[in-house]
């Protein structure tokens, strides 16, 4: 049948418009489907992480009363089956997951408000800042801690900011004060991240995780303290890359077990354990249908004091961390920690 060309004109632009729309709703179901899928991930993730955030919390609770109950009895191989305070982590195996808890005194920090300016500047170059650095935080924590009448160059420094400040001129209540000190910055308070031996990201512990605001002065605990405080406590690269070795394979229960480390300057301040107040940091991951382990992982902390008997409970929590940065692998004395 002959048809005009007009007629013919007006079909090609009809299946051209039916093209062009479907075309369009192609991409717009397509569009639909990825915003569902990222969605229906990203909901997945957030169910995953709120579960292992509650594995971490029992792991947590759990840990606490396993240091309620003390050395109570002990395993076949003579380990106690609870806690004693040579041991610096517990493992809990649940049927949602697995968790580590780390327990570290806080006697093993440097306390922030008695500590030497001789001290913090070891700690400071040990974790890496410039000597002229260290020695100007040094001084600006103890000047932020020390009462003081009339304004004092540290605070003509931080008057001349803008936002302008002064210092606190009395204790510390919490270590994140030492972030507004003059000198200081946020990754040398905060750390950074290092890449492990499987080529993955790991946080670096920094200031915040060698110093404290709790407790008095007491000996650093051989099991816990963090590689560039014992450093900064005099030990020789040589003696602080042994006891890593030695811990990650098993704990000091007995000074005696540190004889080739005796004749070290820093001997003297090392102890096993610590006082009343602790943190507690449980990381926990997911256990996946096939039995392996996720590798989402979530991590709580909390600082306690473990009250004495005659309490009508046996702890007080003194600050509670619900993010918390997850357990930080040892490493060996690299050249932020060599000495300077």
């Amino acid at each position: 049948m002959w048809t005009s060309p007009q007629a013919r004109a007006r079909r090609g632009g009809a299946l051209l418009a039916v093209l062009w729309l479907t075309a369009a709703l192609a991409a717009i179901a397509f569009s639909v489907a990825t915003t569902v899928r990222a969605e229906t991930e990203r909901s997945a993730t957030a169910l995953d992480s709120l579960r292992a955030y509650y594995v971490a919390v029992g792991a947590l609770e759990r840990a606490i009363l396993y240091m309620d109950w003390g050395p109570g009895p002990v395993s076949p191989d003579g380990v106690p089956r609870y806690w004693v305070p040579w041991r610096s982590r517990l493992y809990f195996q649940f049927p949602a997951g697995d968790a580590v808890v780390e327990i570290i005194p806080e006697s093993s920090k440097l306390n922030l408000n008695t500590a030497t300016p001789e001290d913090l500047y070891a700690l400071l170059v040990q974790l890496g800042a410039e000597p002229e650095r260290a020695r100007e935080i040094a001084l600006a924590i103890v000047d932020w801690r020390t009462p003081a009448a009339e304004p004092t160059p540290f605070d003509q420094y931080y008057l001349s900011l803008n936002p302008s400040f002064r210092a606190r001129h009395a204790s510390f209540e919490e270590v994140e004060e030492a972030l507004l000190v003059k000198g200081m910055t946020a990754e040398l308070f905060y750390g950074y991240f290092a890449v492990d031996a499987q080529g993955r990201l790991f946080p670096r512990g920094g200031f915040r995780d060698c110093v404290t605001v709790y407790g008095g002065p007491g000996r650093l605990d051989v099991n816990t303290t963090h590689p560039a405080l014992l450093a900064a406590a005099g030990l020789s690269p040589g003696a602080v890359n042994w006891i890593l070795e030695r811990r990650r394979t098993a704990p000091f229960r007995d000074m005696r077990e540190l004889e080739p480390v005796a004749s070290e300057p820093g001997f003297h301040r090392l102890g096993i354990g610590g006082g009343t107040i602790y943190t507690l940091r449980a990381t926990a991951r997911l256990r996946l249908p096939d039995g392996s382990l996720s590798e989402l992982r979530r991590s709580v902390a909390a600082t306690i004091k473990r009250l004495p008997p005659g309490w009508d409970r046996t702890y007080h929590v003194l600050r509670w961390y619900e993010n918390a940065w997850g357990h930080l692998p040892e490493t060996r004395m690299g050249p932020a920690l060599a000495p300077m």
